[in-house]
């Protein structure tokens, strides 16, 4: 079997009601996509796809494991996944148009015709929204057990450096005006 051929769900013979699929992801499933932010992938795709007449109801549940690199330390960081995710897949007669115009993300139209759905860039997609916006070591004392240390010492360095011009540039036409702070 084709690796992405394992991402068709061939849902015309299926019965109406639940239908459980569990996918293992790996660094080989993003070979197809462009570059990551992120390596040694190890995750859990759970897919509950509820068959209706007219529709189904995809719900994905991310779980597993994966490195990023550090946004301040740029070390290596263990990243846990874990998340849910939602599609209404609509069958209808002309689902292009009908993609085009839907403004909610969650939901999706395929023709009545299809008797497959790829599930592959979804699951991509998903992982990816996993991921944090901020990738970083322990925010509050930046002393991680994956932290750079050499890294961080130098980033605090430049910004007591950073701290002493901002206090070598203070104005000198308000320096008079400090007296009357005090004044009430």
């Amino acid at each position: 079997m084709s690796r992405r051929r394992e991402f068709e769900i061939a849902f015309v013979g299926l019965k109406p009601g639940v239908h459980e699929y569990v996918y293992v992801i790996d660094d080989r499933f993003f070979e197809a996509y462009q570059q990551q932010d992120f390596s040694n992938c190890t995750a859990n795709v759970k897919l509950s796809l509820d068959k209706k007449s007219s529709f189904m109801l995809l719900r994905f549940e991310i779980g597993g494991q994966l490195q990023v690199t550090c946004d301040r330390c740029n070390s290596r960081l263990p990243l846990d996944l874990w998340d849910e995710f939602n599609i209404t897949v609509k069958m209808v007669e002309e689902p292009e148009l009908m993609n085009d115009q839907e403004d909610d993300p969650d939901v999706y139209y395929i023709s009545r015709g299809e008797s497959h759905i790829d599930v592959a860039n979804w699951i991509y997609e998903f992982i990816n929204l996993s991921l944090p916006m901020q990738k970083a070591c322990s925010f509050e004392n930046m002393d991680g057990p994956h932290c750079n240390k050499s890294a961080m010492d130098m980033l605090k360095k430049l910004a007591t450096e950073e701290e002493k011009e901002k206090e070598e540039k203070n104005n000198p036409i308000w320096k008079g005006l400090e007296k009357f702070k005090d004044l009430e």
